[in-house]
């Protein structure tokens, strides 16, 4: 009784609070849109609901399904062993193409090409050099955020 009392004020509430709403249509065929009663002369008034108040429903958890493989503790406590001493393996080595990349951007940014006068020149030049740092930059963050969560 209460849940159908709970849905009938709902229900009014909703309806309360939708608004009209007209399309308009200019002489070039622009479309414009306005819930102001006073714009919308020569306007088509569309048909919108009410907003959608309740909640989504929730996704049943899903059972693993008979027959499925299981892997043992010690199996997976391998893996994981596995999967962080790679991840290391790969920050390691993004961390040494990182110190590159900054010594190539460093000597560039100390050369000045006669070619270029205007400053603009320089930093087209060595926007590569700076977008390789930043993607080494990232990959080490990503790296270990990832390293954080592994088990």
């Amino acid at each position: 009784m209460r849940n159908l009392i709970l849905a009938i004020l709902l229900a009014l509430w909703a309806t309360a609070v939708s608004a009209d709403i007209w399309e308009c249509v200019d002489g070039s065929g622009y479309k414009r849109f306005t819930n102001l009663r006073n714009e919308a002369k020569g306007c088509k008034l569309l048909n919108v609901g009410p907003p959608n108040t309740l909640p989504s429903p929730r996704p049943e958890a899903r059972s693993t399904p008979p027959g499925f493989p299981k892997v043992d503790g010690n199996t997976q406590k391998q893996r994981d062993n596995d999967r962080r001493k790679i991840l290391e393996q790969e920050l390691a080595g993004e961390e040494r193409l990182l110190a590159q990349a900054r010594k190539e951007l460093e000597e560039q940014e100390g050369v000045r090409l006669g070619s270029e006068k205007n400053y603009q020149r320089v930093l087209d030049r060595l926007e590569p050099y700076k977008k390789k740092v930043k993607l080494h930059e990232d990959n080490v963050a990503n790296l270990r955020r990832e390293l954080a969560g592994a088990k």
